[in-house]
């Protein structure tokens, strides 16, 4: 039996991680800054990209990867799952049943055509290791929440999953502003657009943004339609831990090792769905659970984002960013036609 660590032991690795976990913490104020002035720039690109300029940036780089490297892992290791735990106040299972089987049946067949289109674009695109698996969570689920959780179930290195997570805010910003000029140049009804903006975008808080732009009418359609998206999250990490490879290559894990088929991390998400589902969190908690998720989302990424070199990020690049575009452009189409049959 391995004896547990001392006092000593436990206060020297608190001191090693802190300024790490300090700095990821800190740089969630510029990104709420620049989101400020540059309002079309969502706050956790913006964290994406502080990140990756810490770890090339001259002088910054060497404290990156040097004393603040321990706390930035943790970081984004206990941030991202901890948010995750969090997006699930933010699903009620009682306004998804509101859409009927129908629509319910036929959302999951969406995200079952995105999902696969998607993964068999990027292995046309030869992107290497488990970045197909990624992006292709991510673009048919929820963005980073959904690249966060399979990389854990998987247990996926972290700098593996900043181009996937980089592609899908980069897509999910470019649909706040394509989508209201396609939408107006198709001249479609405000349910119709907010029914295709919750099937196509990523993030939640991308689909806000977006949807927001055609009323009210369009904004409830597309967060009811995008939250039965997010509800696949936990089918999906699950199924993502069982049919692991059987070797352990890009991933952190050591031979003859597998996670658990749920996580604990989803556990919780799926707690809280029940939880809000009840209907007894006040309005004021909820609304302070989201700004809490999306802060330790953006701490999160920019941890993420410090952890890699841009030699590392584009040794893939053009053929990651063309994947990326076309699965953007499937799940764009895929989305308008649920959104044309299942519009009134």
């Amino acid at each position: 039996m391995n004896a547990s660590p001392s006092p000593a032991a436990s206060s020297a690795a608190r001191t090693t991680v802190l300024p790490g976990v300090l700095a990821a913490a800190a740089a969630v104020v510029p990104a709420y800054l620049v989101h400020l002035v540059l309002p079309g720039l969502p706050v956790l690109t913006t964290a994406v990209i502080l990140g990756l300029v810490a770890a090339n940036l001259p002088g910054v780089s060497t404290a990156v990867a040097g004393p603040l490297k321990p706390g930035l892992s943790l970081a984004a290791r206990k941030f991202m799952r901890t948010g995750i735990v969090l997006l699930g106040l933010k699903v009620s299972l009682v306004d998804i049943a509101g859409l009927g089987w129908g629509a319910l049946l036929l959302i999951v067949a969406l995200v079952g055509a995105a999902f696969a289109g998607t993964y068999a674009i990027c292995r046309a695109f030869r992107l290497p290791g488990q970045e197909p698996l990624l992006i292709a969570a991510g673009f048919s689920i929820c963005g980073v929440s959904a690249i966060g959780a399979v990389a854990a179930a998987r247990r996926v290195r972290q700098e593996d999953t900043v181009v996937p997570i980089a592609l899908v805010t980069l897509c999910g910003t470019l649909a706040i502003g394509v989508l209201p000029l396609l939408g107006t140049l198709m001249s479609l009804p405000p349910e119709t657009f907010g029914i295709w903006a919750g099937a196509s975008v990523h993030d939640v808080g991308q689909v806000v943004a977006t949807a927001q732009t055609a009323g009210t009418a369009a904004l409830a359609a597309a967060v009811v339609v995008k939250l039965a998206r997010v509800v696949l999250l936990a089918p999906l990490t699950a199924a993502a831990g069982l049919i692991r490879r059987p070797d352990t290559e890009g991933t952190d894990e050591g031979p003859g090792k597998r996670p658990p088929l749920l996580p604990l991390f989803v556990a919780g998400f799926l707690a809280l769905i029940v939880l809000r589902t009840t209907g007894v969190v006040p309005e004021g908690v909820l609304e302070a659970a989201a700004l809490a998720q999306e802060i330790l989302f953006a701490a999160a990424l920019f941890a993420l984002g410090a952890a890699v070199r841009f030699r590392a990020l584009f040794a893939s690049g053009a053929r990651a960013l063309s994947a990326a575009l076309a699965s953007w452009f499937l799940i764009g189409a895929l989305g308008l036609g649920l959104a044309v049959v299942l519009s009134p």
